[in-house]
């Protein structure tokens, strides 16, 4: 985002879906939580959640019809409502969160108020791919709302969700982990890899670089050793950079 600082993308494995695991987690950590829906988040205390619009948007493009006038769809409406949104959002792309969060006030909010208003007058078939999207959308109200308070809040998830991606095709690839710790393991070497990536590191060169200077470092004895061997390092050599000649 547009925070200042190094992006990290860090991987932990659980064998469940508890929302403890969450809470655990991010003990300690204060502030806006970017997030899906997903209810065990809730455990996480002293958090502010923030929602995610491209699970909406999805939702009401799954319930527009397949056949037929989109134009009179309630689905489209809401659809439509979605990519609003999302169209202000590319034109706040390169503003400082700052100018960012005062053009929200004066451009999004108008349309989420009139979203939340249009919500009012639509009463969809229980169970109906519509009614999702409503529930969705009611269920979700205060954490679709929060991207308002502060410019570096980002409309959806998508990121997280994109950072994630090549763990899922590996898991998928994979089917299972042998052991706990064989899955543990895939998580550090994810968490390693996708940092850099996310930092421009050229990876393999990176990959290079840290495991011939790793073993001649005691960083158990002390870990502040390895300050200069993290991704976001400006004491890392230039063939680690993804800079083209």
């Amino acid at each position: 985002g547009n925070t200042g600082e190094a992006p990290v993308v860090l991987f932990e494995y659980q064998p469940t879906r508890s929302g403890e695991h969450a809470r655990r987690f991010l003990e300690g950590f204060h502030g806006f939580l970017q997030t899906d829906g997903y209810s065990g988040y809730n455990k996480v205390p002293e958090v502010t959640r923030c929602g995610c619009w491209s699970h909406l948007r999805r939702k009401y493009q799954e319930a527009m019809p397949k056949s037929g006038s989109l134009k009179d769809s309630a689905a489209t409406v809401g659809f439509e409502y979605c990519n609003k949104l999302f169209a202000i959002e590319r034109d706040l792309e390169q503003l400082s969160p700052e100018k960012r969060k005062i053009q929200r006030q004066e451009q999004s909010k108008p349309v989420l108020e009139a979203y939340w208003s249009w919500l009012e007058t639509v009463n969809p078939l229980q169970g109906s791919k519509l009614g999702e999207a409503i529930t969705y959308s009611v269920n979700q109200k205060a954490s679709l709302c929060t991207f308002l308070e502060d410019g570096r809040i980002e409309l959806s998830n998508n990121r997280a969700e994109n950072a994630i991606r090549p763990f899922v095709l590996g898991r998928k690839g994979w089917l299972f982990a042998d052991t706990k710790k064989g899955a543990q393991a895939s998580a550090i070497a994810y968490s390693i890899v996708e940092t850099a990536k996310a930092n421009g590191l050229n990876v393999y060169m990176y990959l290079v670089h840290i495991f011939s200077k790793m073993p001649a470092l005691d960083f158990k004895t002390d870990p502040s050793l390895l300050e200069d061997l993290m991704p976001w390092s400006p004491k890392l050599p230039n063939y680690c950079r993804n800079t083209r000649h």
